[in-house]
């Protein structure tokens, strides 16, 4: 039990009415997991507002309610307060009730539209690899040291992300990495988190069906950095031009890092290879494992992370050549056939041409580049015309399939898709709404020494149809439809 007031402490509060003396069981946002003693945080959310919940919340046990309105019928044993935003109050709340955990690790946060997911994950395992108990928050995984949970949303909600870190506070981690989402952002889930410094990978078109203009998708992120102390880092990539924003009002020590620039942190891609990569890093020389352009800027940013979390030069370089890719992240095999199947999350149009602008670079144009794509239904309509562009401009042949249709008829998102073809590619492409169809049709389409790219799931284990989730894995899938060629 904690006395409320505890958990107040630096909430900004306009009215309290009743006794904040009291002592509270947890913090409940959600007013159905509500029990006796609890505080129950009304929110204002996009589908419900909690504010509609209050009664049923006390009728099940709350003791106080803080919310941005205080009821007109109130009850004399029930605290009320009311506060400018509930988001910010609950996650500053979450982060008293578990004893501010932040403060005891070194938490990175790494914001963006793509890499956000790699960077984290390979600096939890190079941290790992140099000896430290680690923590990672990412939309793959969840991971306490080397206990694992599973991840529901890239950032989750205050409450489970002062719990995890707790967790990490009693297993002894000393380092955490964390997506950083834009919704997150928004939600205020990251509000009362101390960061050790924050990574900006870049900025496309992306989440425009949350945050309406780009305008508004760029400030959210913006305001992350805004939030570090002056004890933390900011590490940004300077080729973007969103870069040198994102720095503008920080009060954290700023650095860059760059291909194309000069910036604290400067690579140069030697070689580039199914094999990997050989990179300059500043005036060092390492191998990777990893493929591409856009693992260069990957590894550049965990190499200035590192060194800027006080790890040797020479140690740094050494654990990135041993770094593997994240699952559904340019994951990749070659069948008995020579058929190179890829699998990627690639889902922008900036992610799925800089996957296919890589497969480009590597290959030799002896081979056919055959592109499996659709779009999330329920999402950003407008970006699906541009990928269908890309993925036809791009590819030797494209088939357009389903993603998540959601709620969507899926014949309608590819329709949506080939709106973007231009006149000189329809006869490069194919509609097949079935997805596992499209790649059994893209394996049977390729012959020795072909590619076969499926984007835009990634390391999602389910497909979702009109609210039902079903086990569907993209590269399982493209595994056995390439192993019943060779028979």
């Amino acid at each position: 039990m904690i006395e409320l007031k505890d958990i107040l402490y630096k909430v900004a509060i306009n009215v309290v009415v009743g006794n904040t003396t009291v002592n509270i069981n947890k913090v409940e946002f959600d007013s159905r997991k509500v029990k006796q003693e609890d505080v129950f945080v009304a929110i204002r959310g996009s589908v419900s507002d909690g504010h509609k919940f209050i009664e049923k919340a006390i009728d099940l046990g709350a003791k106080a309610i803080v919310c941005e309105k205080i009821p007109l019928n109130r009850i004399e044993e029930v605290t009320y307060i009311e506060v400018e935003d509930s988001n910010t109050a609950l996650a500053i709340m979450a982060s008293n009730y578990y004893g501010s955990p932040s403060v005891n690790l070194k938490l990175v946060g790494v914001t963006g539209t793509n890499g956000k997911t790699t960077i984290a994950t390979l600096l939890y395992q190079l941290f790992k690899k140099a000896g430290f108990k680690v923590g990672l928050l990412s939309t793959v995984n969840i991971l306490v040291d080397t206990k694992e949970y599973k991840a529901t949303h890239t950032t989750p909600d205050s409450l489970m992300i002062n719990y995890y870190l707790k967790e990490m506070n009693e297993a002894g981690v000393e380092y955490c990495f964390m997506e950083v989402s834009s919704h997150g952002i928004h939600q205020k889930r990251t509000e009362g988190l101390t960061f050790a410094g924050g990574i900006f990978t870049n900025l496309s078109h992306d989440h425009l069906d949350y945050h309406n203009t780009f305008k508004e998708y760029r400030d959210v992120k913006k305001m992350f950095f805004d939030g570090l102390l002056s004890s933390a880092f900011a590490l940004v990539n300077k080729d973007d031009k969103n870069g040198a924003f994102m720095l503008q009002n920080t009060k954290a020590k700023q650095y860059s890092y760059a291909l194309k620039s000069y910036a604290d942190y400067r690579g140069q891609i030697l070689e580039n290879s199914l094999e990997g990569l050989l990179l300059k890093l500043n005036d060092n020389e390492v191998w990777a494992k990893l493929i591409g352009s856009f693992n260069a800027y990957n590894l550049l940013a965990i190499f200035g992370t590192a060194e800027l979390l006080g790890l040797e030069t020479l140690e740094i370089l050494q654990l990135l050549s041993d770094l593997r890719s994240v699952s559904g992240r340019f994951q990749y095999l070659i069948s008995e056939e020579k058929i190179t199947a890829i699998v990627d999350y690639a889902h922008t149009p900036d992610a799925l041409k800089n996957v296919l602008e890589t497969i480009n670079d590597i290959r030799t144009n002896n081979e056919n580049l055959i592109t499996v794509i659709g779009c999330g239904g329920d999402r950003d309509k407008m970006k699906r015309p541009v990928m269908g562009n890309i993925a036809a401009r791009l590819s030797n042949k494209v088939i357009f399939t389903s993603d998540n249709p959601r709620t969507e008829d899926p014949a309608q998102i590819i329709e949506d898709i080939e709106k973007g073809i231009e006149p000189q590619d329809y006869k490069k492409t194919l509609s097949i709404t079935d997805r596992k169809q499209a790649i059994k049709t893209a394996c049977q389409l390729a012959e020795r020494d072909d590619i076969i790219l499926i984007g835009g799931k990634g390391h999602e284990t389910y497909q979702e149809i009109n609210g039902n989730r079903i086990d569907f894995n993209d590269f399982e899938i493209v595994k056995q439809e390439l192993k019943k060629l060779n028979k």
